[in-house]
């Protein structure tokens, strides 16, 4: 108990001790906070389009520079993500949602004032993209501890909510706009984004004890000070080993072996067993950020398939509304065409969570075939012609998005790709990769609508850049079994060696050191069993 308590002591946090993973318990209030931080960080991101003609005329600006505000922004988020993942392995997850929720509502009222596009992207790009970054990373991380059979369900549910959060907020924003101005529609956006502070407080940390006491590798130390404390106690020690009392009663009496060999003990110290750790906690050795995953090339394959589909995450729920205005479609009629979006990635969402949780099956195959109907989804909107013919397209394509953007993070957590062990430096680093398709995937589609005067090259250029995370995507599987493979044979490779070793060289003929022989193999032949 002593260690569990020095393992999850922060200030300000009180973790929940459970003695496996809970799937459920206080992980259901973890996943409703979820719900809300998707809603108030991707949703408002989502919904940003409909101050996109807005920003134009206000600020006399091209369709590449207001699209830098979110670029920046995106970038910003992901680029900062092993911050997050260093910030919450310190202080844990509560403050740094907590503080991250501050500065996305900080940024986005400050904006509300902005003079220039310039100003914009300080106060939205980089101030709330730091935000976002701190509320969201750290929240899906805490959310996929508290669950194992139903994380890819729980998961994909409570993600859910930014795609609640554009259907409701485009409309409302639209008709707000027309009533007080967008200035002061972006300020009472602010406002509702201090919710992730209230979400943040409910992040409370879980420990597995069973983990922990696996995991930590307990020092002798414990174990020879109890048995140092007994030979005090019956004044049997090295010196008096004549005394008449047998020395394999008390197999660690070898502290009197460390006397003078105190380099023979390491090897020992690491085969002792955990449970004889109670009465001393071991130093916690978590690492802060561990980048040992880039080691891992199935996690790198899966990296760069997150890079490229990062192309078309963003610019089609940025650029259907102009779209949809450039085909001659009214203004609330191009709301609707986004809400409807949001409502089939709602479903998106469930049906790949449900998907997903069914045991007998491969999430990561599943995964690779929704990249490639999302991407057959991205090339049929420039075919588009009409508010129904551009409605079908955004049907099809929000409930595709919703099978890739709500399950791709949590497919860390599997063993296709790095574990739910190493999930939280792996999501830090692979959210930083991203970093480079959010800050260049906007700005390209802006240069390729200036350049050719037609929003449907947006669209081709989210379409290439989904069909190469596809490739990089079917190459994950592969390159984990071969790892695998390759670890096999080393461990196999070792224990050939050691079945082949030669008995240690004999001691000295003796008596004491030979029976001091026999106790040391004796202690180690117990510890074995």
């Amino acid at each position: 108990s002593k260690m569990t308590v020095k393992a999850v002591k922060m200030p300000c946090t009180s973790a929940n001790v459970y003695t496996k993973v809970p799937d459920g318990g206080w992980g259901w209030t973890v996943a409703f906070a979820f719900f809300v931080v998707e809603a108030l960080t991707y949703g408002i991101i989502k919904s940003f389009g409909v101050f996109f003609n807005d920003l134009m005329e206000s600020f006399d600006e091209t369709n590449s520079r207001i699209s830098w505000i979110i670029s920046i922004c995106v970038f910003v988020q992901t680029f900062t993500a092993p911050l997050s993942t260093v910030l919450s392995n310190r202080f844990g997850h509560r403050l740094v949602v907590m503080a991250g929720g501050l500065l996305v509502s900080t940024g986005m009222v400050i904006a509300s004032f902005a003079r220039s596009v310039v100003d914009m992207y300080v106060t939205i790009g980089v101030l709330s993209g730091l935000g976002y970054c701190l509320s969201f990373l750290p929240t899906v991380t805490i959310l996929s501890q508290y669950f194992d059979k139903r994380r890819s369900l729980v998961t994909a549910v409570a993600s859910t909510g930014e795609c609640f959060a554009v259907f409701s907020f485009a409309p409302a924003i639209t008709a707000l706009k027309e009533q007080i101005g967008w200035r002061y529609s972006m300020l009472s956006v602010g406002v509702l984004q201090l919710g992730i502070t209230a979400c943040g407080s409910l992040l409370r940390p879980i420990v597995i004890r069973e983990q922990e006491e696996v995991k930590a590798q307990p020092p002798e130390e414990s174990t020879e000070t109890k048995y140092m404390l007994e030979n005090e106690q019956t004044c049997t020690s090295i010196e008096s080993i004549d005394s008449g009392v047998d020395i394999t009663t008390s197999p660690s009496n070898v502290p009197g072996k460390t006397k003078a060999e105190p380099k023979s003990e390491e090897p020992k110290q690491h085969g002792q067993n955990p449970v004889e750790n109670n009465s001393t906690p071991p130093e916690p050795k978590t690492k802060l950020l561990d980048f040992s995953v880039m080691r891992d090339y199935s996690f790198i394959c899966y990296a760069f398939f997150g890079l490229f589909a990062t192309l078309g995450f963003f610019a089609p729920s940025l650029y259907i509304i102009p779209l949809s205005r450039s085909l001659g479609i009214g203004k609330d009629h191009s709301a609707y065409i986004l809400s409807a979006m949001a409502i089939a990635e709602v479903f998106g969402r469930i049906f790949a969570g449900w998907v997903l949780n069914k045991k007998p099956i491969r999430k990561i195959y599943i995964e690779l075939i929704c990249v490639v109907l999302l991407s057959v989804a991205l090339v049929a909107f420039p075919f588009a012609s009409g508010f129904w013919g551009l409605m079908i397209c955004s049907v099809y394509f929000g409930f595709m998005l919703g099978t890739v953007a709500g399950t791709h993070i949590p497919l860390l957590a599997e063993d296709d790709v790095v574990g739910i062990e190493r999930m939280s430096s792996a999501a830090g680093v692979y959210v930083f990769i991203q970093s480079l398709a959010g800050l260049a995937g906007p700005p390209l589609a802006g240069v390729l609508v200036d350049t050719t005067k037609n929003y449907s090259s947006a669209f081709y250029s989210c379409a290439a850049g989904m069909v190469l995370g596809a490739m990089f995507l079917a190459l994950v599987r592969p390159c984990k079994t071969g790892l695998c493979h390759h670890h096999q044979q080393h461990q196999q490779q070792q224990q050939v060696e050691e079945s082949t070793a030669g008995p240690p060289p004999e001691l000295p003929d003796d008596f004491i050191d030979m029976d001091i022989g026999k106790a040391e193999h004796s202690g180690k032949g117990s510890d074995s069993v």
